[in-house]
């Protein structure tokens, strides 16, 4: 079976920047620890990506915060994420950048390598409530077949309450969640 590591947004702004949180810095180990486990061919990292007018769209007028605005720091990987990512086992890592929640690139890239593939997926990332859930479920509606999880203990949500409930909701939908 081919195991695919998905990791989304581990990047500054949502760590220890313009809406970082403390659960999310408590991950930044563990992830970076996953990372180094999965081959360098198998991994896939999204940045959440916004241009200087990100107040003037849908999303920022219902988050009416700057951030991840491409080009700063904050847009940038976690420092310690990056140097897992360039290890040498992750030298082949794949960064996706996406202007929403969800990946459509990601999602069609997966499903054009793996459809029909006996494959497993495994997400981790930032923020559990947003757009890792919203990630996994395109995974899952693009790769029904495949085996979609979560490890939870790899994710932070925007506060621990919408985290748990992002996670129940993935395991409704038939996604596997684990180490809660």
């Amino acid at each position: 079976m081919k195991k695919i590591l998905v990791v989304i947004d581990m990047q500054n702004d949502f760590i220890d920047g313009a809406l970082g949180t403390k659960e999310a810095e408590a991950i930044v180990d563990r992830v970076a620890e996953k990372i180094r486990t999965y081959s360098s061919n198998c991994i896939y990292a999204t940045r959440d990506t916004h241009e200087k007018d990100y107040l003037q769209t849908m999303e920022g007028n219902y988050l009416p915060v700057e951030h991840c605005i491409r080009g700063t720091k904050g847009w940038q990987l976690h420092p310690r994420i990056e140097e897992a990512l360039k290890s040498s086992d992750a030298q082949g890592a794949v960064i996706v950048d996406k202007s929403t929640f969800g990946s459509q690139e990601l999602t069609q890239r997966l499903g054009e390598e793996y459809e029909g593939e006996d494959v497993e997926i495994e997400l981790i990332g930032l923020c559990t409530d947003i757009c890792v859930v919203t990630n996994a479920l395109l995974l899952k509606t693009r790769l029904p077949q495949a085996r979609i999880q979560v490890d939870a203990s790899c994710c932070a949500g925007v506060t621990p309450e919408s985290h748990v409930a992002a996670l129940l909701t993935m395991k409704m939908c038939q996604i596997e969640v684990e180490n809660t």
